[in-house]
C-alpha cells in the first residue's frame, strides 16, 4: 500500500515509540554551509572572545503570514499574547496541541500590521500551515522550506539569507559596514542598518551569550551582504570567525535553548487525527527519529509542555488560543524544569577509551562537538534507581571545556545534585543507520543552571533564558 500521510506510516508501523527509535533517515544535518572553516574549537571560542559569522540562511523553514486576520490567526495558533507585539518586533512563538503538549517554535517577526515572518523548524511551519487549511481565516501563506540536507552538488536557493554576527567584538564590526554608529536596538527588538550600499533589517539577538544582530534580505544579496561583513571585520581589525555547521549546533548549550523537542502530535483524537492524515508521508514527523536510552510504550512519555521549557510565563492568558484550557490546568501542577546536565569528565574518557579496546564491546560513541545522533534525544537521568529527568540535546563546550546537555528533570530535582544519565541504547543499539553496536554506559552528570554561560545569565534581558523555575 502506498503510504500517503502520517496516519498511514504509523498504522503501518504500529508502534510510534518503535517506529522512531528505528527511523532509517539518517543523522540530523545542518545543510549547506560548510562543517568548519578553521575548526569548530576556535569557531566556539570565538563567540565568547572576538566575534563570529552564523550563516543561518539553509536550515530553518521559513512561513509568511499575511493579511486582514494574520495577527488573530497567529494568536490563535501559538501562546502567545500579541497585545505588545508592535511593528519591528520579533518573539519566540509557541504552538501546543489541544492536550497542551508542545509542537515546536519559531521565532516570529512583525513587518506590518497584516504581515509576519516566521523563521524554525518544519513542525511548528506543518501546525501553521494546516491550521489555514482547516480555518476559515483571511489570511495567506507562503512557505519556504529549509535547503536539501544532502543537495549533492545542486544550486540552492532561499527567499531570504540571513546572517548572525556576534561575540564581545561584534560592535566594531557593526560600525564599519553601517558606515557610522548602530543606534542601540533592544533586546529582540528590529531596526534598519546598513550593510555596505544595502539597508537591511536588524534584530537585537544572542544564541550563545554575546551580544549579536541577525540581519536577512532578499536570497541574492547573499554573498556581497557577507562580503561586506568579512570586508568590515578585517578593517575594524576584529578576528572574525565563520561558524560551520559542526559548531553552530553546540552554541544553544550555553544558552539554554532546547532545539528538538518531539513534537507532541501522534497522539489524540479530533484535530489531532486529522492533522495526522493532512501531514505527509515523508514529513519531519514521519521520518524523525528518536535516539537515546529511553524507551517507553507510550509516546506521551517523550512530550513536554510550555511551563517544562520555561515558557509558561508569555501565555497570553487573556486571549483564546489552542490547548488553553489543557494550559489552565497544567500551570499549577508540579512540573519539570529545564536544567543543564554537566557531564563528568572522567566518565565521558571512560566511554571514549572504550572503542580503543579490540575484541571488546564498547560504549555508544561520544562524537565531538555534537555526538546528537537523532533529530530528537531521550536519554534517561536516574537517581536511587529511579528517572527523575531527561536529557534532550548534548554536546561539547569547548570555552566551558566540558559536555553539557539540556534537558528536564522532576521540580524536586536542585541544582548541584548529581545524578546518573544513561548514555546509549539498550540491547545493543536500535536500527537506526546512525546508531552503530554498543553498550551502555552510566555518566555522572551535575545539575547546572540554564543557561549554563554566566554571560548570557547576567546579560541577556528577562526573556525564556533567564526564568528560573520556582
Amino acid at each position: 500500500m502506498i503510504k500517503s500521510s502520517l496516519s498511514d506510516v504509523i498504522d503501518a508501523n504500529g508502534n510510534v515509540v518503535e517506529m522512531l527509535r528505528n527511523s532509517r533517515v539518517g543523522m540530523y544535518v545542518y545543510p549547506v554551509v560548510a562543517p568548519e572553516f578553521t575548526n569548530w574549537r576556535d569557531e566556539q571560542r570565538a563567540w565568547r572572545e572576538s566575534a563570529v559569522l552564523f550563516d543561518q540562511s539553509h536550515h530553518m523553514d521559513e512561513v509568511i503570514v499575511e493579511g486582514p486576520q494574520a495577527a488573530e490567526f497567529l494568536e490563535y495558533v501559538g501562546i502567545n499574547s500579541f497585545a505588545n507585539f508592535d511593528l519591528n518586533r520579533a518573539k519566540h512563538f509557541v504552538p501546543v496541541t489541544p492536550a497542551g503538549h508542545v509542537i515546536g517554535d519559531m521565532i516570529i517577526f512583525r513587518e506590518r500590521q497584516d504581515k509576519f515572518i516566521l523563521v524554525g523548524r518544519a513542525p511548528t511551519a506543518n501546525w501553521v500551515l494546516f491550521q489555514q487549511a482547516i480555518g476559515k481565516w483571511n489570511v495567506r501563506l507562503h512557505r519556504d522550506p529549509r535547503s536539501p540536507s544532502r543537495p549533492d552538488g545542486k544550486a540552492v536557493y532561499r527567499t531570504h539569507y540571513r546572517f548572525q554576527i556576534q561575540g564581545p567584538d561584534a560592535p566594531k564590526i557593526f560600525e564599519k559596514m553601517n558606515g557610522g554608529p548602530v543606534s542601540d536596538i533592544k533586546f529582540f527588538h528590529v531596526d534598519w542598518i546598513n550593510v555596505g550600499s544595502k539597508r537591511v533589517q536588524a534584530l537585537r539577538h544572542g544564541m550563545a551569550g554575546a551580544p549579536g544582530l541577525e540581519i536577512w534580505g532578499p536570497h541574492a544579496d547573499l554573498e556581497y551582504v557577507r562580503s561586506v561583513i568579512l570586508e568590515s571585520a578585517r578593517e575594524a581589525g576584529v578576528d572574525l570567525h565563520q561558524v560551520g555547521s559542526r559548531a553552530y549546533s553546540t552554541n544553544t548549550l550555553e544558552s539554554g535553548w532546547i532545539p528538538s523537542p518531539l513534537p507532541g502530535i501522534y497522539t489524540g483524537d479530533g484535530m489531532m487525527k486529522e492533522y495526522r492524515d493532512w501531514l505527509g508521508a515523508d514529513s519531519y514527523e514521519a521520518t524523525g527519529a528518536i535516539g537515546g536510552s529511553f524507551v517507553s510504550s507510550n509516546i506521551e512519555d517523550y512530550y513536554v509542555n510550555p511551563f517544562e521549557l520555561g515558557y509558561g510565563f508569555y501565555i497570553g492568558w487573556k486571549s483564546d488560543f489552542i490547548g488553553k484550557p489543557a494550559l489552565e490546568k497544567l500551570k499549577d501542577a508540579k512540573n519539570r524544569k529545564k536544567v543543564t546536565f554537566e557531564w563528568n569528565a572522567e566518565d565521558v574518557v571512560k566511554v571514549i577509551a572504550s572503542a580503543f579496546q579490540p575484541g571488546q564491546d564498547h560504549y555508544k560513541w561520544i562524537d565531538f562537538p555534537q555526538p546528537n545522533y537523532a533529530s530528537t534525544s531521550a536519554d534517561m537521568v536516574m537517581h536511587d534507581g529511579k528517572m527523575v529527568g531527561m536529557s534532550m540535546f548534548n554536546g561539547y563546550s569547548y570555552n566551558e571545556r566540558c559536555m553539557l546537555s539540556l534537558g528536564v528533570v522532576d521540580a524536586d530535582i536542585q541544582e548541584g545534585d548529581v545524578l546518573t544519565m544513561i548514555w546509549g541504547e539498550p540491547n545493543g543499539g536500535s536500527q537506526k543507520t546512525s546508531t552503530e553496536r554498543h553498550k551502555q554506559a552510566e555518566i555522572r552528570v551535575r545539575v547546572s543552571p540554564t543557561p549554563y554561560a554566566a554571560e548570557a545569565r547576567q546579560n541577556y534581558a528577562e526573556s525564556w533564558r533567564t526564568k528560573r523555575a520556582g
